[in-house]
């Protein structure tokens, strides 16, 4: 019986991702890629879920899922995992996890959003070195939605029909979407996003500092020459020295006096409040006291003028600090 979900029920989309355990190889053998794809086509048979979109690569397993209310991705997840699981088990002949964590869920709100996804998912096998283009993999089902393979029961219209148009018309739209590689910043922006990366730096304890981060977080590291915290920082450290006219090529760590003191404290605040990381990350960043920067800090929210630079937008900053690269260094 063919899946259908109503246009005008407010059916909701997730991307549900898992991870391989260090070791496991996702799709070692033809049988287990069929083994894991028919389990993934069964677990949406239920009346008002979808199946948008499968990818599956030795070392993760993402699904595009469509359901309606009253169901949840978790749901989907339960009759997923677990069987999954077993099977690897079996047929590697190995016993412990199978997969590194708990599976991990976005919410795709819009088909902007959607489009989105698919795009970065046709590219995954690509960057993680599996393949050269996106249209060679054969462990998803992009070649099928695109009319290259045979359905083998997976039912690709309802993806095609967030494209508008024929069939054809459609597939055409998907391929126009997923020709050009993302960018190396929305590439990265993606991964740490959907936790399948992590963002390090030089500014820990010990032995460095190592963290998931999303949204604002994600972005800065994503935009920084070495995406990396560090990075980030110091693309907050310019954005800040340009708004207080310091010389762009001054150090804050090195600045002097109440004009560096302020500046300092106005990268720890963004740095801090955007998830980036800790305080103590941005003292050891500037080889300052984590106690001294932190009632900077607090002096810094309490200045009308600093509030209003703390308030900005992470993407708004991103934005000047593109257009002060475009301007010719004096």
């Amino acid at each position: 019986m063919e899946n259908s979900v109503s246009d005008r029920g407010p059916a909701t989309t997730w991307h549900l991702c898992w991870k391989a355990a260090v070791g496991r190889d996702l799709v070692s053998s033809p049988k287990l890629v069929e083994m894991i794809t028919d389990r993934l086509l069964d677990a949406h048979q239920q009346r008002g879920r979808a199946l948008l979109y499968y990818l599956l690569t030795a070392t993760e397993i993402h699904v595009l899922s469509r359901v309606e209310p009253g169901d949840s991705p978790r749901e989907v997840a339960r009759e997923v995992a677990t069987i999954v699981a077993r099977w690897v088990r079996e047929l590697q002949g190995v016993r412990g996890p199978v997969f590194a964590d708990r599976y991990r869920t976005h919410q795709v709100r819009t088909d902007a959003e959607l489009k989105y996804e698919i795009r970065m998912l046709a590219w995954r096998p690509v960057t993680t070195g599996q393949c050269s283009k996106p249209l060679v993999y054969v462990n998803s089902s992009l070649r099928t939605t695109l009319g290259l393979r045979r359905a083998y029961g997976f039912e690709s219209r309802t993806l095609l029909r967030v494209f508008d148009g024929t069939v054809f018309e459609a597939r055409e739209a998907m391929r126009r979407l997923i020709r050009h590689r993302p960018s190396r910043s929305d590439l990265r922006e993606w991964e740490l996003n959907h936790g399948l990366a992590i963002a390090t730096g030089s500014a820990g304890a010990s032995f460095g500092l190592a963290r998931e981060v999303g949204g604002p977080a994600a972005a800065l590291v994503a935009a920084s020459a070495t995406q990396d915290i560090d990075g980030a920082l110091a693309l907050l450290a310019r954005w800040v020295a340009h708004r207080l006219e310091l010389p762009s090529g001054d150090d804050l760590s090195t600045v002097p006096g109440a004009v560096g003191t302020r500046a300092r404290a106005l990268v720890a605040g963004l740095a801090v409040q955007s998830d980036l990381c800790p305080a103590a990350s941005v003292a050891r960043y500037f080889d300052r006291a984590r106690a001294t920067l932190c009632e900077q800090m607090t002096a810094s929210r309490g200045r009308p003028a600093d509030r209003q630079l703390l308030g900005m937008p992470v993407q708004l900053i991103l934005d000047e600090l593109k257009k002060l690269s475009k301007r010719p260094r004096r």
